[in-house]
């Protein structure tokens, strides 16, 4: 079975970075996903397309998964720079370049 593992990114309701440092491992599905006709609901034969385990680092989810024998994929994460501003700044005068 082919699993991936990654870091996912905060949600777009959320304004803090909480709960983005677990790590996933969730299985590639092995059946595409469907959109039945009656309700337009998506479904996917495979149940393992449920399966979502957290881990506390990506270490942690590689050995498990080879533990289990599974081949898997790492996504490396990708980590937020922020440039340190302030408030300050907004309001200094700035020299005419001549």
């Amino acid at each position: 079975m082919n699993v991936r593992i990654f870091r996912p990114s905060k949600s777009a309701m959320q304004s803090g970075r909480g709960k983005t440092a677990v790590w996933l491992l969730e299985p590639e599905l092995e059946s595409p996903r469907v959109a039945e006709p009656l309700m337009g609901w998506v479904s996917a034969q495979d149940t393992l397309s449920q399966l979502r385990l957290r881990f506390s680092s990506a270490e942690a989810a590689v050995a498990y998964a080879r533990r289990q024998g599974w081949t898997y994929s790492l996504d490396e994460a990708q980590e937020r720079s922020v440039t340190p501003r302030n408030y300050g700044d907004n309001f200094r005068r700035r020299q005419k370049a001549s």
